[in-house]
């Protein structure tokens, strides 16, 4: 079995050389999801904003079904994320990893669900990012308080590895959304 470290470099490398641009109909199943959930009012949707070649999730704002909730995009504050209520008119800032994040004038909210970036997945639903724990530790935190939350990760199907190794901070996600469908 390869170490976290090894299959972060490889699955970079891989994601870096197969990449390409998806369709709009990539996020149907989570349009499924979202119509199911939607009858809540206000409901708020964690998203990432795409950086080295990750799947662009900010397709999803093409879709009307989205326009009726709050969309949010995390900030790291002093080694941990918080959401913030976020929509493309808003001015962004560029944080120390060199992602685009919202400026803290919003309102930071709670999402009900979260779009996860990944490099890696397996069958059992977890998930390897870049190592510093940010989606780990919030939804640790945040998962004791509120068992609600709907976590998807996303990736291309080619991300899919037999079996991580895993540590006991590890969070596994409810599902993994990829061009193949839900897992």
């Amino acid at each position: 079995m390869l170490s976290k470290e090894l299959l972060r470099k490889k699955y970079f490398k891989l994601r870096k050389k197969k990449y390409y641009s998806i369709k709009k109909n990539f996020f149907m199943p989570l349009i499924k999801i979202i119509k199911k959930k939607v009858k809540k009012k206000n409901l708020v949707i964690g998203i990432y904003y795409p950086i080295l070649y990750e799947v662009n999730v900010l397709k999803i704002l093409e879709f009307e079904i989205f326009k009726r909730c709050i969309i949010s995009l995390p900030k790291v504050k002093k080694d941990q994320i918080k959401f913030y209520e976020w929509n493309k008119t808003n001015i962004m800032q560029v944080n120390k990893y060199g992602i685009l994040e919202p400026i803290v004038t919003n309102n930071q909210v709670n999402p009900d669900v979260i779009l996860i970036p990944l490099l890696v997945f397996d069958d059992k639903k977890n998930r390897l990012g870049y190592g510093k724990g940010y989606y780990d530790k919030f939804l640790s935190h945040f998962l004791k308080k509120n068992k609600d939350i709907f976590t998807l990760g996303i990736a291309f199907s080619f991300q899919k590895y037999k079996k991580i190794p895993t540590s006991w901070n590890d969070i596994k996600l409810d599902n993994i959304l990829t061009e193949k469908g839900i897992f």
